[in-house]
């Protein structure tokens, strides 16, 4: 373990521009995974971070200090200077620095995966990401346009989903939709098929797009089904993650009341 306590320090500077620049983390390759539970579903699925860096004071803290004692390259940062690098108020006082993943994309797309066109939002996309875990989605497509799916807020409401998925950022989606096989699924208001009428017991990919636009009208295009959600409220549209989780947990719902499944 080594103790950093001047803010001149190599390392601790090269810290607070990871910590604070996307643009340097971007560069560095690096992500930073900060809190208890991050870490602990790294630790689970990934391996070894970079660094494990701790405050001072949180060494006293029972589940910091465990992580800490499993990590092999350990940084204690004084209080004051951790507060200098953390993203998170009232947080535990750990975080982890780790290589962001860089997938090269699969050949073709034959199992249920997960299409985003621009989305913008890093809670909805967290959200989205751990509901996609939850229903035993593994793959991933992020449009240019998407919000970057390692940054830290995505990470922080994703609660470690993203070391159970695949995720391939700047993605052509028509280009990979050109050689995949398998149905594709959109949602739209104006569909005439409710999502729960369609068959969702085989592979599909499902289209998400931005909040406020939708989807990109060439990727609409793509669509085999469109589906529509139902609704009761005098409410005009849903929420982006909520909708699809309605629709990963519809698919879940399928497949287990298959006969022959347990």
């Amino acid at each position: 373990m080594k103790l950093i306590s001047s803010r001149e320090n190599a390392l601790y500077k090269e810290l607070k521009q990871l910590a604070t620049s996307s643009q340097a983390r971007r560069k560095a390759g690096y992500s930073l995974l900060d809190g208890v539970h991050l870490c602990q579903a790294y630790l689970a699925h990934s391996g070894q971070p970079r660094w494990c860096v701790i405050s001072e004071s949180a060494q006293t803290h029972p589940e910091a200090a465990v992580l800490a004692a499993q990590a092999e390259h350990v940084l204690v940062l004084a209080d004051a200077l951790y507060q200098g690098v953390s993203q998170v108020e009232h947080g535990v006082g750990i975080f982890f620095v780790a290589t962001t993943p860089v997938l090269s994309l699969p050949d073709s797309v034959i199992k249920t995966a997960v299409m985003l066109d621009n989305l913008q939002d890093p809670g909805n996309m967290g959200s989205l990401l751990r509901s996609a875990a939850a229903a035993g989605i593994t793959q991933v497509f992020c449009s240019t346009g998407t919000v970057s799916a390692w940054s830290p807020k995505v990470l922080r409401a994703g609660m470690g989903a993203h070391f159970l998925l695949d995720i391939y950022e700047n993605v052509d989606l028509l280009a990979v939709l050109n050689t995949s096989t398998i149905p594709v699924l959109a949602t739209s208001s104006y569909a005439t098929q409710s999502v729960y009428q369609a068959d969702l017991t085989g592979p599909v990919i499902w289209l998400f797009g931005h909040e406020g636009q939708g989807l990109a009208d060439e990727l609409m295009d793509c669509a085999t089904e469109q589906v529509t959600i139902p609704h009761q409220g005098q409410i005009e549209s849903l929420n982006v993650a909520a909708c699809a989780a309605i629709c990963f947990f519809e698919q879940v719902r399928q497949k287990i009341s298959m006969p022959g499944h347990h």
